[in-house]
């Protein structure tokens, strides 16, 4: 009697999984591989875009928050945020711009009163300690560490119009670009799940971005009275940097701090002022980085430490320095893309903090069908 064929997975009528599953993982390392040098070999493109579409997410939170406050049309809101954060970010470009040559002139001058100024910690730290300070940071080349902080600043000083000019014609086309998107799409379904995407990317960074420039905001306002009230010279770029490198996650608040108190170190014959930046800013980085800057994120990024610093590093090698402060803003996209793609559902909740990716993301979506 004719028995059926038995189709079970070791059976050699049964799909070959293996072979799909390896071929999979070819596609997906040639895409990501295409990615990357697409990234790398774009960077100069993309950078700008990048920073307009950030600026443009910052300016809807903020016109929308201008509209919620005082009922104002939609148009006066989106001129009065367009308005506020260009303002703000050409002030912080300009100061950086114009002070930076300034600096890079006289970093020679610090590093020559480098070396005198460790010694005067040497009975404060020990003499082993200052051995390994004078060996280590007496080395560094100071002029190329100021051109790699300001240099990155000084470009986008001359981008400022490019990203200016980004922004103006998606404030343009924000109302109708949902509507392409729905025509686009063909399906209802397709066009929903799109519209959950955007809707789920946007409202993330709107709060990161939101609640990081107010943090940031009131950490360079308090270090800048702190700089102003010691009389540290470039007060107004150390604030300003402190402002920025407070986007860069794990080791920007650290940069912040250090840099400034090199200079106050050099600069001052007492060893107070130093202790004074150390201690008192150093103490209010601590604070805000793991108090205040949690409570106000919460867990609605709900991003694995361990990715917040491999972004870091991914995003920097990319992108150098500009790429450090858009690690966080760019993964978080990548995390909420791939959560609403059953293939890639997997890597997301790896990507996750606790492997919940929301009520809003467990239905299957039709991206990938």
């Amino acid at each position: 009697m004719h028995q059926g064929r038995d189709m079970t997975p070791d059976s050699p009528d049964s799909p070959p999984r293996s072979r799909l599953s390896l071929a999979a993982v070819r596609d997906i390392t040639i895409v990501a591989t295409l990615v990357v040098l697409g990234l790398y070999a774009g960077a100069r493109f993309l950078i700008p875009l990048t920073m307009a579409l950030l600026v443009n997410v910052l300016i809807i939170a903020l016109a929308d928050r201008v509209r919620a406050l005082t009922r104002a049309p939609v148009w006066l809101a989106n001129i009065a945020g367009v308005t506020v954060v260009l303002a703000g970010l050409f002030m912080i470009m300009y100061v950086l711009g114009s002070q930076a040559t300034q600096f890079a002139r006289s970093i020679n001058t610090y590093e020559n009163q480098f070396d005198t100024a460790v010694n005067r910690i040497t009975g404060l730290v020990g003499n082993d300690v200052t051995s390994f300070i004078r060996d280590n940071l007496v080395s560094i080349d100071m002029s190329y560490v100021a051109r790699l902080l300001l240099g990155s600043a000084t470009s986008l000083l001359n981008q400022f119009f490019l990203i200016s000019l980004y922004v103006a014609f998606l404030m343009a086309e924000r109302l109708a670009f949902r509507k392409k998107i729905q025509l686009a799409a063909g399906n209802p379904r397709l066009g929903a799940d799109l519209a959950a995407v955007l809707d789920a990317i946007s409202y993330s960074l709107q709060r990161y971005v939101g609640v990081k420039t107010f943090i940031s905001l009131i950490t360079a306002t308090i270090s800048y009275t702190v700089f102003r009230a010691l009389g540290l010279e470039y007060a107004e770029t150390w604030a300003v940097l402190t402002f920025a490198l407070n986007f860069i996650p794990s080791i920007g608040s650290i940069i912040a701090v250090v840099f400034p108190a090199m200079i106050a170190l050099v600069q001052f014959e007492s060893i107070g002022p130093f202790l004074v930046i150390v201690l008192g800013c150093g103490t209010l980085q601590f604070l805000i980085g793991n108090f205040l800057d949690p409570a106000m994120l919460g867990r609605s990024l709900n991003m694995s430490t361990f990715l917040v610093i491999l972004a870091l590093t991914f995003w920097t090698t990319i992108w150098g320095l500009i790429g450090a402060f858009l690690s966080v803003p760019l993964t978080v996209c990548i995390l909420i893309i791939f959560s609403h793609i059953p293939a890639l559902r997997p890597v997301a909740i790896l990507m996750s903090l606790d492997g919940r990716l929301g009520e809003d993301n467990t239905r299957r979506s039709t991206l990938a069908e």
